[in-house]
C-alpha cells in the first residue's frame, strides 16, 4: 500500500466522509452531549495507545492489535452513538502503524473505529442496552445521578455482546474492502482467519469494557472504571508477546526462503507465489484459520532443501544428467531435515517432504500413491507446478495461465490430485491471478472471472513441455509413458 490505487483512495475517503456524518449529530446538539465523558474516554483511549505505540526500545507492538478496544466499547455502553464514535477518532488515529503511509494508514484506522463504534452504539441502543445500567446521562469524573442503581445482569451482557459483535463484523467488513480495494481483489478472497477466530477476542473486549461502565456507573465513578486497565494492560502484554513470537516465526521463514533464492537465483520470487498459489488451493477447500496459515507456509518453504544441493546444478543451463537429477531429487529429504526441528511448522514439514510425489506413485522420495500423500503436499504440488509454467525465466518462457490450467487438469489423477487442480481453477476463474512480484521480471496477471485472457499473456512453451516442466522452477515432469519410478529424464529441470 505504498502507492494507493485510486479505488483503495475512494474507498478511504468515503470512509473518513461517512465516519464525520456519523460523529455529526454531537455537535448539531452539543447540550445532550457529554463532553466531559467524551474528552476522558477520548483521552485515555488514545492515551492507551500511545503506550503501545511507544513501549520500551524493543518491544513495539505490531500494528492491528485492538487490545485497549474495552476502552472504547465501554464509551459505546456509555455515551450516544455520535459520541461514541468522537471517542474513537483520537485513539485510532494514535495507534501502531508498522507500514506506510503513515498518515493515510493513521486517517483509516480513525475512520475505521468510528464507523465501528457508531454501528455497535446503534445495536446497544436497539437492544436497550443503556437501561440495563441504568439510564441517565453520564456525567463528569464523578459519580452519575444514577450512582445508586446496580446494573440489571444477567441482561446487560445480551446488548453487550450483540454490540461487541458488530463492532468486529464492521471492523471486518471495512478491513476486507479496503484490501480489496488496495489489491484489486474480490473482498472474499482477502479474508484473513475465520469469522470464531476474529469474534472471540472482540467478545472478551465487550466484557471489559461492560465491566469499565458499570463501574464507572457505580456509585465509585471513575476511579473504580480506571481500575479495569490494569488487567487490560497484562492482556495487552500477553498479546504482544505472542505476536512477538509469530514475527519471530516469520523471520524464520524469510531467512530460509532469501537463503534459497540466492542460491537459487533462477526460481527468485517462486517461494512466494507457490505459497499464495497454495493458500488460495486450501481456501477453496474450506481451510481457514492457522491451517490455512500452515499450508501457506508450506507453500513458501517446499524448496528449502535446494540449500543442500550444489550450487552448480541449481545454476546449470543445460541438461542434466541422470546422476545429477538424482542429487536434484534429494531436495525434499533435505528439506525435511533442515526445518524438522522446527516445531511450529506442523503440517508444512511432510508437505516439503512429499510435494513432489503423484497420485500414481511415481514420485519421490518414496512413491506414495493416492491417499497415502498428506493433504498438504497434495496442495503444494499443483501450486509449485502451476507456478513453475506460469513464470518466466531467463531459459523459458511462461505459458499462460489458461494453458497451464490446461495442462494440471490433462495431468490430474495421474501426477495430480484433481480437487486440488479443481480447486485451483475454480479460485483463479473467480479471484484471477495476481502473483507476489519479487523476481526481476513481472509474472503474468490474470483478472477475477476471466482467465482466459491474461492481462500480461507470454508465449506458450514448447510442445514437448509437460506439465510443470520449465527448467529449474522446481516443477514436477510427467512420467513419460512407459516409464515407471523416478523420473531419469534429461531434461533441464531443477526439481
Amino acid at each position: 500500500m505504498r502507492v494507493l490505487p485510486p479505488a483503495a483512495r475512494g474507498y478511504i475517503l468515503c470512509a473518513v466522509l461517512a465516519a464525520f456524518a456519523c460523529a455529526a449529530p454531537a455537535f448539531a446538539r452539543p447540550a445532550t452531549t457529554p463532553w466531559a465523558a467524551v474528552a476522558v474516554l477520548a483521552a485515555l483511549y488514545a492515551g492507551c495507545e500511545r503506550v503501545r505505540v511507544c513501549p520500551p526500545p524493543g518491544r513495539r507492538v505490531p500494528e492491528g492489535i485492538g487490545s485497549f478496544f474495552p476502552v472504547l466499547l465501554a464509551a459505546v455502553f456509555l455515551l450516544p452513538p455520535a459520541a461514541a464514535a468522537l471517542v474513537a477518532m483520537p485513539g485510532g488515529y494514535a495507534g501502531t502503524v508498522a507500514h506506510p503511509p503513515v498518515r493515510v494508514r493513521r486517517v483509516w484506522h480513525a475512520a475505521q473505529q468510528a464507523l465501528a463504534a457508531w454501528t455497535a452504539g446503534q445495536v446497544y441502543g436497539l437492544l436497550s442496552g443503556p437501561a440495563t445500567l441504568g439510564a441517565g446521562p453520564v456525567g463528569g469524573t464523578g459519580p452519575p445521578a444514577t450512582a445508586g442503581r446496580i446494573a440489571d445482569f444477567p441482561y446487560a451482557l445480551l446488548p453487550a455482546a450483540a454490540a461487541a459483535v458488530a463492532f468486529c463484523l464492521v471492523l471486518t467488513a471495512l478491513d476486507a474492502g479496503v484490501l480489496a480495494a488496495a489489491e484489486r481483489r474480490s473482498a472474499a478472497s482477502v479474508r484473513r482467519g475465520s469469522p470464531a477466530a476474529a469474534l472471540a477476542p472482540h467478545c472478551v473486549h465487550g466484557l471489559a469494557g461492560l465491566m469499565m461502565a458499570v463501574l464507572w456507573r457505580s456509585p465509585y465513578g471513575l476511579p473504580a472504571a480506571l481500575l479495569v486497565l490494569l488487567p487490560m494492560y497484562i492482556s495487552c502484554w500477553a498479546f504482544a508477546q505472542y505476536h512477538r513470537e509469530r514475527a519471530a516465526h516469520r523471520a524464520t521463514i524469510r531467512a530460509l526462503v532469501q537463503a534459497v533464492d540466492i542460491k537459487d537465483r533462477y526460481t527468485r520470487g517462486h517461494s512466494e507465489r507457490v505459497g499464495q498459489a497454495s493458500a488460495m488451493i486450501a481456501r477453496e477447500l474450506g481451510m481457514a484459520g492457522d491451517r490455512l496459515e500452515v499450508v501457506r507456509i508450506a507453500g513458501i518453504l517446499h524448496d528449502v532443501g535446494k540449500l543442500g544441493v550444489p550450487t552448480r546444478l541449481l545454476r546449470k543451463d543445460g541438461p542434466l544428467t541422470p546422476e545429477e537429477r538424482r542429487v536434484i531429487e534429494l531436495h525434499p529429504e533435505y528439506g525435511h531435515e533442515i526445518v524438522r526441528g522446527i516445531g511450529f511448522l506442523g503440517e508444512a514439514r511432510s508437505a516439503i517432504l512429499h510435494h513432489h510425489e503423484r497420485i500414481d506413485g511415481t514420485g519421490y522420495p518414496y512413491g506414495l500413491a493416492g491417499a497415502q500423500i498428506p493433504e498438504l503436499a497434495r496442495v503444494v504440488a499443483v501450486a509449485d507446478a502451476f507456478d513453475a509454467m506460469t513464470s518466466t525465466r531467463s531459459y523459458s518462457r511462461a505459458r499462460p495461465v489458461p494453458a497451464a490450467l490446461a495442462e494440471l487438469e490433462r495431468c490430474a489423477g495421474a501426477q495430480f490430485d484433481p480437487a486440488m487442480v479443481n480447486a485451483l481453477s475454480e479460485a483463479i476463474g473467480r479471484d484471477g491471478w495476481h502473483p507476489v512480484v519479487t523476481s526481476d521480471e513481472d509474472p503474468q496477471v490474470i483478472p477475477a472471472g476471466n482467465p482466459a485472457s491474461p492481462a500480461h499473456p507470454a508465449s506458450p512453451a514448447s510442445p514437448g513441455d509437460s506439465a510443470a516442466g520449465a527448467p529449474g522452477a522446481g516443477g514436477q515432469q510427467p512420467v513419460p509413458a512407459g516409464e515407471t519410478g523416478r523420473r531419469r529424464g534429461g531434461g533441464g529441470g531443477r526439481g
